[in-house]
């Protein structure tokens, strides 16, 4: 039976499929739900989601400015899963790295000049995704990129996750179908539209309904990819 485009606007393809075969009687798995306080993440707790992400589970979980869809970046079967869930190819795919400081930037990216080390520096954790070029160490999905993404959110949550895990995460916003609210801000009814696409969404409070800015590092000037909740006075 073919579906009109209003009910995709409406429901979404993934609510869709999903109330479908619960109409089917067909049982599905369901996401594990983590209350964790930003003011003072819980290290059990943490170590919860951290355990998942080892176990190459998705998470949902909080950051600065919107909620993000995130696993280990070492993970191959759980990066293949959040590209089928985008609808990209994975090679192609524009996920940026979530990192606890900028220790982690000698591993995926090419040495930076001293300016953009002083801006990195001045405005990290903070609302923005910047784009660097990348090096030879990038995980093997994504050799044939030449820059990458980098994220250090203002969040203890994100961080505290990135920092058990030992290594960075990989994410991508996730988006509201609804054509007025672009991003859904109340964890409990993002549980409910993602509980059985994730292994578990971490609950840590409203979250903002604005994305980074993302700033082009990689070549000779600084270009504006998208203004975002990071204001430009930076540059």
């Amino acid at each position: 039976m073919l579906l009109g485009k209003k009910m995709f606007q409406v429901y979404g393809l993934k609510l869709y499929i999903r109330r479908t075969l619960n109409n089917l009687n067909v049982k599905l798995k369901m996401a594990q739900f983590i209350k964790i306080y930003e003011d003072k993440p819980n290290e059990a707790a943490i170590a919860k989601v951290v355990k998942v992400l080892k176990d190459g589970g998705l998470i949902i979980y909080p950051t600065d400015t919107v909620y993000g869809l995130g696993c280990d970046i070492t993970n191959t079967k759980a990066l293949e899963r959040i590209a089928k869930i985008k609808g990209v190819k994975l090679e192609k795919a524009n996920f940026s790295f979530i990192c606890h400081d900028l220790s982690n930037l000698s591993d995926y990216v090419k040495q930076v000049d001293t300016a953009t080390f002083k801006l990195l520096k001045k405005t990290l954790p903070g609302p923005y995704t910047f784009i660097l070029p990348g090096n030879n160490k990038l995980p093997k999905e994504f050799k044939k990129k030449t820059t990458v993404g980098i994220r250090i959110p203002n969040n203890n949550i994100a961080l505290e996750i990135v920092r058990q895990l030992g290594n960075p995460i990989v994410s991508t916003s996730i988006r509201d179908e609804d054509e007025v609210i672009e991003y859904t801000t109340d964890p409990e009814l993002i549980f409910e539209k993602w509980q059985h696409l994730v292994d578990m969404v971490v609950d840590g409070g409203y979250g903002d309904n604005q994305a980074s800015t993302i700033i082009d590092l990689s070549g000779d000037e600084p270009v504006v990819v998208r203004e975002g909740k990071g204001s430009l006075d930076i540059l």
